[in-house]
């Protein structure tokens, strides 16, 4: 089957929409109908990457963000952690998908003196309703609040529930202070010099020496395309003219009817914050043996059993009891929300790596292209079906379930038992420095990029598109990197998709798919923990 490559880029508005709409959820915000009830534990973005802040090269970077979409002005309560809930970060360093060491955060919220900042109103002591009654700064950050948000950092080797524990501690113990969230320049009148002052530099980590830690509220660096989609979609999402601010965008196949990339489509980034928890691990920590290659995911469950008190205080609005249960899960962005079926998206919020097999038809026979093909066939004006046709996909299995060969696939993967969802990165690739990384990483020679970990930078909506309808059954710039020999040819197929023609195979797999919402390194912090100074509240001073 063959059409014309300028007509499938001269897609019409309507034909648009449900493209974009298939995205609209990004990353995994909201989505699964269970996690709507529990937002305090609902992940949003996953990232590990090879630490490029100077002179960090032998670090790895880990960063867990949660509670999506929140509103700068969100008050007066603002966004503070589960304490009921445990956040935890896995990492496994072998083939065999299981976690060798996690690192379990859990959140404690207290009320200066028992009772909050309280005023003396006609010889009557009572609490004010606010977190705050004045201004903090990092000379003086505690006096005028009335509500502490702290946390503890325990790693546990082995099993997550029945393994070796052991906290992580600074100078001043096992105890981690989470700042005020950024309420407004009144409250907070240097809100960077305050948090910052909550970054730990040096945690000493058991048995393998010290690193960083942070959690806290930080700017939304997750770009994606709202707006349009839900105004009967004016735009194409198809790479449009060059915008010289976004060049590494440009792209041969771009047609004058695609949308060009402007900080404009993105309703995220410059509206929206987040809430972060980060860490900065020496590598040897996380290896094992002669293997450079580590997968990792996020979680965050509740005990299983919950009781509402029907006179609640401050202290225990439910009774909790039973074994944790988790509710969340994510590593590769997009998983969720646009390859599992929604009868199974809060299963696998639910699953551990190691059962992921039984999922795994939602990757071997996705249904996100042909439902593409559906809506996009007629109007594209293309002969026969548009979605790739290997099936199984083992292109996506490799993307998703197993790394790259001589990538980020650990020695020893057996394909038979070690399926798994996880975000991999290889150790060894050197980090590339904030002003020369490539927002499309590894299909773009960036080899410390995107699907090899992920950086906040990469643009992962745009890769997934483009990888769900078969770009890698295309030939791709990798052969010099993957081979080590700078004369080899760089144009290479990987042999993912099978012996027939790709154009056959993957016929919209070259189409540059895009929202229009722009990534760039250099618009973030190049600093741990990376994301930038939250949104204030309240803008004036």
């Amino acid at each position: 089957m063959t059409f014309n490559l300028r007509t499938l880029l001269q897609g019409s508005c309507a034909t648009a929409l449900c493209l974009t709409a298939s995205i609209a959820s990004a990353s995994s915000h909201r989505e699964a109908p269970g996690i709507t009830e529990q937002p305090k534990i609902d992940a949003t973005d996953f990232y590990m990457f090879k630490s490029y802040e100077a002179n960090r090269g032998d670090y790895v970077t880990l960063i867990a963000n949660y509670q999506p979409l929140q509103a700068p002005y969100g008050g007066p309560n603002y966004f503070t952690m589960d304490p009921d809930a445990i956040y935890e970060i896995h990492v496994s360093n072998d083939a065999d998908a299981e976690e060798e060491i996690t690192f379990q955060f859990q959140f404690d919220n207290n009320l200066k003196d028992g009772t909050g900042i309280q005023l003396d109103i006609g010889g009557e002591k009572v609490g004010i309703p606010l977190r705050a009654a004045g201004q903090i700064t990092a000379s003086n950050p505690t006096a005028a609040l009335g509500e502490t948000e702290s946390y503890s950092v325990t790693m546990i080797t082995g099993d997550r529930r029945s393994g070796k524990r052991t906290s992580l501690s600074h100078g001043g113990g096992t105890t981690f202070t989470k700042p005020l969230d950024n309420v407004g320049n009144k409250t907070l009148p240097n809100y960077a010099e305050y948090a910052n002052a909550y970054i730990y530099d040096d945690v000493k980590i058991p048995g393998c020496g010290t690193g960083r830690v942070f959690a806290g509220q930080r700017a939304e660096a997750f770009a994606v395309n709202l707006g349009e989609i839900f105004d009967l979609v004016n735009l194409v999402p198809v790479q449009g003219p060059d915008n010289p601010m976004w060049s590494q965008y440009n792209d041969p196949n771009s047609n004058a009817n695609g949308i060009v990339q402007d900080r404009a489509n993105d309703d995220l980034i410059g509206k929206a914050n987040v809430t972060t928890l980060a860490l900065e691990i020496p590598i040897s920590c996380l290896t094992q043996g002669d293997e450079p290659v580590i997968g990792a995911w996020t979680t965050a469950s509740l005990p299983q059993g919950e009781l509402e008190d029907p006179s609640p205080t401050y202290e225990k609005t439910s009774v909790y009891g039973g074994a944790w249960v988790q509710q969340s899960r994510l590593s590769n962005p997009l998983v969720n929300e646009v390859v599992i079926g929604l009868s199974d998206k809060d299963l696998f919020n639910a699953a551990e790596p190691t059962i992921d097999e039984a999922l795994a038809v939602y990757v071997t026979n996705p249904t996100l292209p042909a439902l593409l093909d559906i809506l996009f066939r007629d109007a594209l004006g293309a002969s026969g079906n548009i979605a790739p046709s290997n099936f199984p996909r083992t292109d996506l299995v490799t993307a998703f379930l197993s790394g790259f060969p001589g990538v980020n696939q650990p020695a020893g993967f057996d394909a038979a038992t070690d399926l798994s969802e996880m975000l991999r990165l290889n150790t060894t690739f050197p980090a590339t420095p904030a002003s020369e990384q490539h927002t499309f990483g590894l299909l773009a020679e960036d080899l410390a990029g995107f699907p090899n970990g992920r950086r906040p930078a990469d643009d992962t909506v745009d890769l997934a598109l483009r990888v769900m309808m078969g770009r890698l059954c295309h030939d791709v710039p990798l052969g010099q990197e993957l081979s080590g020999d700078p004369s080899a040819e760089d144009n290479v197929n990987l042999g993912l998709c099978g012996a027939g023609d790709p154009n056959d195979t993957a016929p919209a797999g070259q189409v540059p798919l895009t929202d229009g919402a722009p990534l760039r390194a250099t618009e973030l912090q190049s600093v741990f923990p990376y994301l930038n100074t939250p949104i204030a509240g309240s803008p004036n001073n």
